[in-house]
């Protein structure tokens, strides 16, 4: 607009030179930045109008641009149609085999003509089972239609036996084999032999036929069940598959378990808890005298002979703890194994009595005869109770001279452990074929359980003892409890077989029946029959147990419940931002952080691999150099720089052929420590309690580590090459050698005062600053100094002349000294004064690198640097080669001998409790026990409520 005003503003100016001014519109304009009077009125003509004849061809372009996009939509959607059918035609099955059985166009023309042809010679009658036709046949036509029913009946069965053998190989795991099917259409009659076959053997084929048929389609129907079955576990494992290729665990199946499999899985969470409420559930706890028949009596309730046996020797050494439950097989179980042993194959019970036996002489350690730690074991099979047994070893009166001193006492203190559980059903096992008054057990089951409320009583081997006793009363009188002080649930009187080793199951129960079906004290009904034979025992004993159970359980739950609270409580006052860490747990992350700091062994960096092992290098290498080269080489040399050149040569070869690569791979090994140790140092956030046992792997992984023995060939070549160049090409590694000579002359130098300061005793400031004075002997020692630093020489050894001059010199103050004593002071003096004069000529040497270069190395007053420079290069090769051989191979295998440390120390309870010790882990082991013996506890709960 105010274009427009100003265009207008200086038209009219143009156009008239004055004009009345029109005060009504005044604009600003934005070329002047001033205001401006606007002469007349603005004239509507003046300001320019909108076109609209753009708009109407802007809408017939937008038209004409729909037809495009209809063409381009149409064609596109005809392509993908024309692709989708394309897809659709080529997934639908393959129908080729049809071609094989229809017949084309020419053999139907033919069938045709000659069955028209046909028709006029109709006249012959052929019977096919209950169709009869009336027909003229054509020799030809019969011929054809045979053939080709023939050939028709030949493909089907071929078609389906290929099917069946197919469905057979697939599920021979499965499924047991599918039976032949015999084709009996080879029985039928031909067609010019029917009107000659009788009504009976019409009726006898058409009831193969049937039978055939009805076989045909049962086998179809188990076969497309048992395709519909692989089907199911196709898609399953598809599902687990695409789950692990996820990263995802596929749900594991959870099975029902049993209740006394839930139970036993409680006491087995309270194996080892020797106080509290950790012994309180009930178990059926088998007691007795040794060889009074305890574990006979336990294999008849298990119905299999589980036990291994010996002629008058102690068999059970350690408690076992049997798991009975009902199954549908006969087979026994180790807590701690898979394998399951088949009771009723004699090879795996002989297999099982070793195993047991094995179990019990490795659990006795340590010069025992008996052992604390339980052996568990479940047994199933038909008809079987349902409890648990703990068998014990048996109580004895004498321990002969291969049994441990405490072993009687060892077994009656465990005995009566297991009897003090006011929970526990004693079992007590006496001898009925030896006189009553020799047990030892019934004193101490009386002591235990002096109301017999939770024992029961059974007397063994009563067919002897009707057989040897002069009273057989007595078998009556200890049934009805009348004979022994101790008293009891009930009493039961059992026979478990007749001494013999091979003797069955099977066999000692039908004696058993046997002997008391026919016995004379038991026949009279002087005893009860439910108090005879094993059977009655068990269902008896396993009444009893779970009457306990019941009346128990829920107290205990809430006994648990309480020392849960208890411990969360003193946990959270003690440690209340830690997190409950037990003893695994702790290991895990401890062998976690191991590894990963071992992981980072690879990612040190080159060069300062390259410094650490060139430290290494000289430190091993520093003594031998000084000791073995340069001083005998300078001595030798006497000055003569090209005897020390050549005699440098010789000891550097000999060097490098001999111990250099050893001492190189042993610097390499003491790097590689320093640098693991470094990084276990640098992890600033390790957990203390778990401190121990990082150390503990880490140190037995470095001792075990040995580097490769190829190594030390490599490194001796490498060695050779770097000392045979004797040649200095930079100033860069001029500067290096001689400030690695003046390194080691220095540090020789300290070491040399250090001797020196021991022989001949503190300095002047140390006597005046430090109070500190010298022994005799160390005065003595400085008197021969100081004649020895005046007489002036300059070589490692005296002469006799010098000796004598020092000796004589010396007794003229009044010192006697002897050769030897002189010659042995002299060594230290000498060689500070050549480390002195040595460590002058590298400084003088640092600035002679132009002289050397001028003279391609012909410098001779400079050999010694040459010869550190030998060492450098050498040192620096093996360093490269090392620091190759650790990050290619030995932290490879470093890594490798960690983890096997680990998992050895994983599978030590006994190590991993000594380096994870602690009120903080011992808190949270019972924490995690309490909880876990609380969850079994609950579940055993509910599932018993629901059996109720």
């Amino acid at each position: 607009m105010s274009r427009i005003l100003n265009h207008r503003m200086r038209s009219s100016l143009k156009k008239s030179s004055f004009t009345c001014v029109d005060k009504r519109a005044v604009a600003f304009s934005i070329y002047t930045g001033r205001s401006l009077l606007l002469h007349k009125p603005i004239d509507p003509s003046h300001i320019p109008r909108r076109k609209y004849g753009m708009l109407v061809a802007r809408a017939v372009r937008g038209m004409l641009k729909i037809r495009y996009l209809l063409l381009g939509g149409a064609v596109g959607g005809g392509m993908t149609l024309n692709k989708k059918y394309v897809e659709w035609k080529d997934g639908l099955p393959d129908m080729g085999w049809l071609n094989e059985i229809l017949p084309d166009n020419d053999q139907w023309d033919k069938f045709t003509t000659t069955l028209i042809n046909a028709k006029e010679k109709i006249g012959d009658q052929l019977q096919i089972g209950p169709l009869t036709l009336s027909l003229t046949s054509d020799p030809r036509l019969r011929e054809a239609g045979l053939a080709r029913a023939a050939e028709l009946r030949g493909w089907l069965a071929q078609r389906y036996e290929d099917a069946v053998a197919a469905a057979a190989t697939n599920n021979a795991s499965q499924i047991e084999p599918a039976p032949k099917i015999v084709n009996n259409l080879q029985s039928k009659p031909a067609p010019g032999q029917s009107s000659n076959s009788s009504a009976e053997e019409a009726a006898a084929y058409e009831k193969r036929v049937h039978a055939l048929q009805q076989e045909v389609l049962t086998l179809q129907a188990r076969y497309q069940r048992e395709l519909q079955r692989l089907e199911q576990e196709n898609r399953e494992l598809r599902q687990q598959n695409m789950l692990l290729r996820q990263g995802r665990q596929p749900p594991a199946k959870k099975m029902k378990r049993s209740l006394i499999d839930m139970y036993s899985a409680v006491l087995d969470e309270l194996a080892g808890w020797e106080s509290g409420e950790a012994g309180r559930l009930p178990r059926v706890v088998v007691v007795g005298d040794q060889s009074a028949g305890k574990t006979s009596v336990l294999e008849m309730i298990a119905q299999a002979r589980i036990f291994p046996r010996g002629a008058g020797e102690m068999c059970t050494r350690a408690p076992v703890k049997v798991t009975l439950s009902e199954g549908p097989y006969h087979v026994a179980q180790f807590r701690d194994s898979s394998r399951e042993f088949d009771l009723n194959k004699e090879s795996d019970l002989a297999d099982l009595r070793k195993e047991v036996e094995l179990r019990m002489r490795n659990s006795v350690r340590g010069g025992r005869t008996v052992s604390t730690d339980v052996i568990a074991m479940s047994v199933r099979g038909p008809g079987l109770p349902r409890m648990v047994l703990v068998d014990l070893p048996g109580v004895i009166s004498t321990q002969t001279v291969d049994m441990a001193a405490d072993t009687r006492d060892a077994i009656k203190q465990m005995t009566k452990q297991y009897m003090d559980n006011p929970n526990a059903i004693i079992l007590c096992i006496q001898d009925g074929s030896v006189d009553a008054e020799r047990s030892n057990v019934t004193d101490l089951v009386a002591s235990c359980d002096p109301q017999g409320k939770r024992t029961i009583f059974v007397l063994t081997k009563v067919d002897l003892a009707e057989e040897n006793l002069a009273n057989p009363n007595r078998i009556r009188r200890i049934l009805e409890g009348k004979l022994f002080p101790m008293k009891a649930l009930g009493y039961y009187a059992v026979v478990t077989g007749r001494s013999r080793k091979d003797d069955s199951i099977q066999s000692i129960r039908e004696y058993e029946e046997r002997f008391f079906s026919s016995s004379k004290l038991f026949k009279t009904g002087m005893v009860a029959a439910a108090q005879v034979t094993t059977r009655n025992l068990a269902l008896g004993v396993a009444d009893c147990f779970w009457r306990m159970v019941r009346d128990s359980v829920e107290q205990q739950a809430d006994a648990f419940k309480a020392m849960r609270f208890n411990l969360e409580t003193e946990w959270k006052n003690t440690f209340p931002r830690t997190r409950e860490l037990d003893r695994d747990e702790l290991f895990e992350r401890a062998r976690a952080e191991l590894l990963d700091q071992s992981a980072e062994l690879s990612a040190v960096a080159a060069p300062a691999w390259e410094l650490r092992l060139q430290a290494a290098l000289w430190a091993s290498a520093a003594d031998h150099v000084f000791a073995d080269i340069y001083l005998p080489a300078a001595a030798h040399a006497h000055g003569d720089m090209d005897k020390f050149n050549t005699s440098v040569d010789i000891k550097l070869r000999e060097w490098a052929e001999g111990s250099l690569s050893a001492q190189a791979v042993s610097a390499g090994r003491e790097a590689l420590r320093e640098e693991f140790e470094a990084l276990l140092a640098r992890a600033g956030d390790s957990d203390a309690a778990y401190e121990a046992v990082k150390r503990a792997a880490a140190d037995e992984a470095l001792a075990r580590h040995q580097w490769e023995e190829r190594a030390l060939d490599v490194l001796r070549v490498l060695q050779l090459s770097a000392l045979q160049d004797a040649c200095v090409r930079s100033r860069a590694d001029w500067d290096a050698a001689v400030a690695l000579m003046d390194d080691a002359l220095r540090a020789r130098l300290r070491a040399v005062d250090a001797d020196l300061r021991a022989l001949t005793g503190p300095g002047f400031r140390e006597r005046w600053l430090r109070w500190a004075s010298a022994t005799e002997e160390q005065q003595r020692r400085s008197h021969v100094r100081q004649e020895l630093e005046q007489l002036g020489a300059a070589r490692p050894s005296l002469t006799y002349d010098e000796v004598v001059a020092v000796r004589d010199n010396l007794r003229r103050r009044g010192i006697e000294v002897d050769n030897d004593y002189i010659r042995e002071t002299w060594k230290p003096v000498y060689l500070k004064n050549f480390l002195t004069r040595a460590q002058a000529r590298a400084r003088d040497c640092k600035k002679s690198f132009y002289l050397y270069s001028q003279q391609n190395g012909g410098e001779k007053e400079c050999s010694e640097v040459v010869m550190f420079w030998r060492v450098c290069g050498a040192l620096r090769a093996s360093a490269n080669a090392l620091r190759q051989q650790i990050c290619n191979r030995e932290a490879a295998r470093l890594d490798r001998e960690l983890r096997e440390v680990l998992d050895e120390m994983a599978a030590d309870p006994d190590l991993k409790k000594k380096l994870i010790s602690g009120r903080r882990v011992e808190l949270a082991e019972e924490l995690k026990r309490v909880r876990q013996v609380q969850e079994k506890l609950e579940e055993f709960i509910e599932a018993l409520n629901k059996e109720k």
